[in-house]
């Protein structure tokens, strides 16, 4: 059976778990003032269109890294849990049991990094989105990369998540399917910049 419970075997490790607890907490409850602190900083050197180009991307990028947040809370980590809670064995008469007994900090640390992985990792349509408004990458080289895309984002899964198959699969499929919807974003960029265009040189012609 499942343990329901955690451990701690240092005297302190409560106390520091909850500081460290209250700080990700405070660091992610003041985000959204945090960027706009940013925003407020960096506005002034923006051009009207920079401005409002780069806004929604700003906007964006919380409401990822939330996604990214609710998918390991909801998701992932339930699943790995019962993963590897599936590896004790209930001791039978004359023999030894396997129980786990896992520590407050690890487990913190364990749910801290995976939100962090997979909140930044989750940012990759709104980064690539970005470099696609500002002309860096186009769908068509998003495209023909796909496959070399593929690898890295296997080898960022594998460098975020713990050292097992599980939770690497659980934030490569995600990313893979990510950046496909990154390149549909970008796509849906060139043709509204595409009618822009189109839109001023009429303009231009009738004037």
């Amino acid at each position: 059976a499942a343990t329901n419970h955690l451990i701690y075997t240092a005297l302190p490790e409560i106390f520091f778990t909850q500081v460290k607890l209250a700080m990700f907490g405070g660091l992610c409850l003041g985000f959204p003032a945090i960027a706009a602190q940013l925003w407020i900083f960096v506005a002034p050197g923006l051009y009207k269109h920079e401005r409002r180009a780069f806004l929604p991307f700003l906007l964006w990028t919380p409401v990822m890294f939330i996604l990214g947040a609710a998918f390991v809370y909801y998701v992932m980590l339930p699943f790995a849990i019962r993963f590897f809670a599936g590896y004790q064995v209930v001791p039978a008469p004359g023999e030894l049991g396997i129980q786990l007994q896992a520590k407050v900090s690890d487990y913190l640390d364990l749910v801290m990094t995976l939100i962090f992985a997979f909140g930044l990792t989750f940012q990759l349509p709104v980064l690539l989105s970005l470099l696609g408004k500002v002309g860096i990458v186009t769908s068509k080289a998003l495209k023909d990369m796909r496959r070399y895309a593929y690898v890295g984002l296997f080898g960022v899964a594998a460098v975020f998540t713990p050292p097992d198959a599980i939770s690497m699969l659980s934030l490569a499929f995600p990313l893979v399917a990510l950046y496909e919807i990154s390149i549909i974003c970008v796509t849906m960029i060139e043709r509204g910049k595409a009618r822009e265009e189109a839109a001023r040189k009429s303009t231009a012609v009738v004037g």
